[in-house]
């Protein structure tokens, strides 16, 4: 906010032709990083403070009269009654100025665009069906029993499906959203943004309870120890009896992360049959990460937080390379990035936003690591 304030006087200061040679050189960086401060009518400006009446405009001017004739005896070396005027309408107008950066005023011809994506659920017969968040909406078979209920952002399948054979369906979540839904065993499952899961309508007794993710899902699984619980994750398998667990598994990443909340889970290449004595055991608080180029996985200690904040909407970020943050904001807001400051991509950040939106969260990027920025439709484009 002092940033828009300190522009609103520079603004007012070049209009009234008081400004200082220090102040037109900021001012003129100023209109190289904020490209709409040279395309600002600013005869509409006028205008529209001319409707600002939060301020008793023809008593302020009266004081500032009354100021000025002070000022004749008392700071003849200080200021000539013109300049004094001047300095005073600028304290009258800045307040207005001010009120209409707050108020949306001042924009860019360059603005976010972020398109509005729907969830979707595929069903066994090929056909999808969109999930309205706000909405309620039963889930129906082929034969018009109803399976499962969608109210808000769950979808909950029935315990009762007696199915005799193994029926898929498949909930895709956009860039930007996140869903969660719980299955016929109880397991609940918790989608990030950019993600699918394919899972069947109701397990099979005597099988193991298998799901395919693509993408990001902390797991909570029902316990049920005839029938395991495997998640297929591409290149690796994650098995457990009854735990708590993130899988993160996006295509564009390098590695696959498990990390263990809960219980105890063993991690194993999906090529192979699942072995007690070779497969890669995790206890709570520790994270697995399979190497998608050398095909090897990594034990370490985990920030838990960090891998399950995704949740609530919050970003924790320890030590990140700055081309893995663009990847993560890319999926939580639906924007698009073009990175042309090459000097930043494996530069590392750690910072935490909880509630901040894609605008502010720019903002704190770009003031820490001195770059510029514009959005273009969706995309944002970082510059030197």
């Amino acid at each position: 906010m002092n940033t828009i304030f300190h522009i609103s006087r520079l603004i007012i200061k070049k209009k009234l032709d008081v400004l200082t040679p220090a102040e037109k050189l900021q001012l003129k960086e100023l209109k190289k990083k904020y490209p709409f401060l040279s395309k600002t009518d600013f005869t509409k400006v006028s205008d529209t403070l001319s409707s600002y009446d939060t301020i008793d405009k023809d008593k302020a001017w009266k004081n500032v009269v009354l100021k000025a004739e002070q000022s004749k005896s008392k700071q003849k070396n200080l200021f000539s009654n013109k300049s004094w005027i001047k300095y005073a309408a600028i304290a009258v107008l800045f307040l207005g100025i001010g009120f209409l950066f707050q108020q949306g005023y001042f924009s860019t011809n360059s603005t976010l665009d972020i398109p509005n994506e729907f969830i979707t659920l595929e069903l066994e017969n090929g056909s999808t069906k969109i999930i309205n968040e706000d909405g309620t909406s039963e889930l129906v078979d082929k034969k018009g029993n109803i399976i499962g209920n969608q109210k808000g952002k769950i979808l909950v399948y029935d315990t009762t499906i007696t199915n005799e054979t193994l029926v898929y369906n498949t909930l895709t979540v956009p860039y930007g959203k996140r869903f969660e839904i719980q299955l016929s065993d109880g397991t609940r499952v918790h989608l990030n943004a950019g993600t699918s899961l394919k899972y069947p309508v109701k397990f099979i007794k005597g099988q193991n309870r298998q799901v395919f993710l693509k993408g990001e899902a902390f797991f909570d699984v029902s316990t049920d120890a005839k029938h395991p619980f495997i998640v297929n994750a591409e290149e690796i398998n994650i098995r457990v009896l009854g735990t708590q667990f993130n899988v993160s598994s996006y295509l564009e990443d390098e590695q696959i992360t498990t990390v263990l909340l809960e219980g105890s889970v063993g991690v194993y290449s999906s090529n192979e049959t699942y072995n007690q004595e070779t497969a890669t055991l995790l206890n709570p608080g520790f994270k697995a990460e399979w190497n998608l180029k050398n095909h090897e996985i990594k034990v370490d200690k985990a920030d838990t937080e960090t891998h399950t904040a995704w949740m609530e909407g919050r970003l924790i970020l320890n030590g990140v390379p700055f081309n893995d943050i663009l990847k993560k904001l890319e999926r939580q807001y639906n924007v698009v990035f073009i990175n042309n400051d090459k000097a930043l991509e494996n530069r590392r950040f750690t910072a935490r936003f909880d509630v901040e939106n894609i605008h502010q969260v720019m903002q704190s990027f770009s003031y820490s690591a001195s770059f510029t920025y514009k959005f273009d439709s969706n995309k944002i484009i970082i510059n030197p």
